[in-house]
């Protein structure tokens, strides 16, 4: 089964999305948006960049867990992934969000 976005609004009126797998996991998380059009935006913008691993800026957090965020052309940061165990556990959420984020199917929740 392939990935799929979900755009939701929540309580203060901001528009977020994610990114899931085909197993419904969450691989993607988005920043928060002010309307509609510019998550849909930032939708495209995932859709267009998560094919190129150069979009990827792969990080360590403090406490020493991976995760990953992936940028727009402008560096601009468009999703930040969970947090991981290992950096294994985060190059295998990259490579998801590659095969998953071409994805054209959008479930809005708004």
């Amino acid at each position: 089964m392939a990935g799929w976005y979900e755009l939701s609004k929540n309580d203060k009126g901001q528009f977020t999305f994610v990114l899931k797998a085909g197993n419904s996991e969450t691989i993607l998380r988005s920043e928060q948006y002010e309307s509609k059009a510019a998550a849909q935006n930032g939708i495209a913008s995932v859709q267009k960049n998560s094919p190129d691993d150069a979009r990827y800026d792969r990080k360590e957090a403090s406490d020493g867990r991976s995760y990953f965020n992936l940028k727009a052309g402008n560096h601009q940061v468009i999703g930040t992934s969970q947090m991981y165990a290992s950096a294994s556990g985060r190059d295998n959420g990259i490579a998801s969000v590659k095969t998953n984020g071409p994805s054209e199917t959008v479930k809005d929740n708004t």
